[in-house]
């Protein structure tokens, strides 16, 4: 799993690449809640367009993402989540709360 993160404009957009299980997940919430601590961006965008494989670790970083984004009053959404990572995020029913592009 690797974590990069870039600004488009005013936004902080972190992606993600490789599995995103439970052992990458430790590491990528980690280090995507240093990244959102450190620029205190008002909105964050999570790039999932490399991530192949996710399990439920993942529905964990995505909601940390979200809640530490919200917590500094910035906005959060998902970019480029393919079908597998996809189904599990939606089956989680995120997609309710968390905005998808």
């Amino acid at each position: 799993m690797e974590v990069y993160e870039k600004h488009e404009g005013s936004a902080l957009c972190i992606a993600l690449s490789g599995e995103l299980g439970h052992h990458e997940a430790v590491t990528a919430m980690r280090r995507i809640g240093e990244s959102i601590d450190e620029d205190v961006p008002r909105t964050v965008i999570l790039d999932l367009s490399g991530v192949g494989f996710m399990d439920s670790s993942g529905i964990a970083v995505v909601l940390r993402a979200f809640q530490a984004c919200q917590a500094s009053g910035g906005q959060f959404c998902v970019r480029g989540a393919q079908k597998q990572a996809r189904r599990v995020l939606d089956a989680a029913g995120l997609n309710r709360i968390i905005s998808f592009i």
